[in-house]
């Protein structure tokens, strides 16, 4: 059966992949991107299964507009897919405002934007998908990514809470969280102002392994097997909230999540320390 997409952030990556690989099969996508030819191949060959919406996630009118497109156009949305959004490395005292707000306004806000226009909608319908496309930055943090992490651990824990809301809707979520995946995520990469101060520090040792100074490899996943993946994940039941991808990804989560078990267990004393005393 033939199904209808939202898909932000297509014209490269993860987002273009999942787009074409959707198309090839039969079903329909409404494709946001920011320059209105970047999908002409794909509108050529597809015609009327792709529906073309130039929208800037940082504008929430123009995010509430392409969603009612998407309904108007499909009739309804079986999958809206938070893809948009891109990396912001250097040290946190060092990133300008405007860098802040640039990356909170695209991978947050414009995410959370894309989730509450389509809300009414799939409300109405009783059913859809919500795929919000994380990282495994979602769920651990590396110096010099201070503010992706922020926006990452922000929408995952903004996706968990609506989950618990639109479930009697029956509205489902998907937190996606890949690892390092070959797609252009590095090429697109916003840098702040370099700090002398931060010579020799964790964050500049993650500098030169971005730069291919230090002699770090990166295990990157495959980025078609990776919206392989995705697809399964979403056509199939029983599926998890959260979906690691990529070796790197399992790893360092595994780890992180362990870690943190490992300290708030220790904390069962001081943390019942503080409640009153039963009479």
């Amino acid at each position: 059966m033939t199904q209808h997409y939202f898909i932000t952030g297509t014209s490269s990556g993860l987002g273009r992949g999942l787009t074409e690989r959707l198309l090839a099969r039969g079903d329909r996508v409404a494709a946001t991107v920011r320059q209105a030819d970047a999908l002409h191949e794909l509108q050529q060959r597809y015609g009327d299964r792709l529906l073309v919406l130039q929208c800037d996630l940082t504008e929430a009118r123009a995010v509430q507009t392409s969603v009612a497109r998407a309904f108007e156009a499909f009739g309804h949305l079986d999958v809206i897919v938070n893809n948009a959004g891109y990396g912001l490395f250097g040290a946190a005292e060092a990133l300008s405002d405007a860098q802040i707000r640039r990356q909170i306004d695209t991978n947050l806000l414009g995410s959370i934007a894309v989730i509450r226009a389509a809300l009414p909608g799939l409300r109405a319908q009783r059913k859809g998908l919500i795929v919000q496309v994380s990282s495994e930055g979602g769920q651990i943090a590396y110096p010099g990514f201070s503010l992706y992490h922020a926006t990452k651990w922000g929408i995952e824990g903004f996706v968990e809470a609506v989950a618990k809301e639109v479930a009697p809707f029956g509205i489902r979520c998907l937190i996606v969280e890949p690892g390092p995946t070959s797609t252009q995520f590095g090429a697109g990469l916003d840098h702040g102002e370099w700090s002398d101060a931060y010579d020799g520090t964790p964050v500049d040792e993650v500098r030169r392994a971005i730069e291919g100074r230090s002699g770090a490899v990166f295990a990157f996943a495959d980025a078609d097997k990776t919206v392989d993946a995705m697809l399964h994940a979403i056509d199939n039941e029983p599926r998890p909230l959260r979906l690691a991808l990529g070796r790197s990804a399992y790893t360092s989560i595994r780890s992180a999540l362990q870690a943190r078990l490992a300290e708030v267990e220790e904390q069962e004393a001081v943390a019942n320390s503080v409640m009153p005393e039963s009479r």
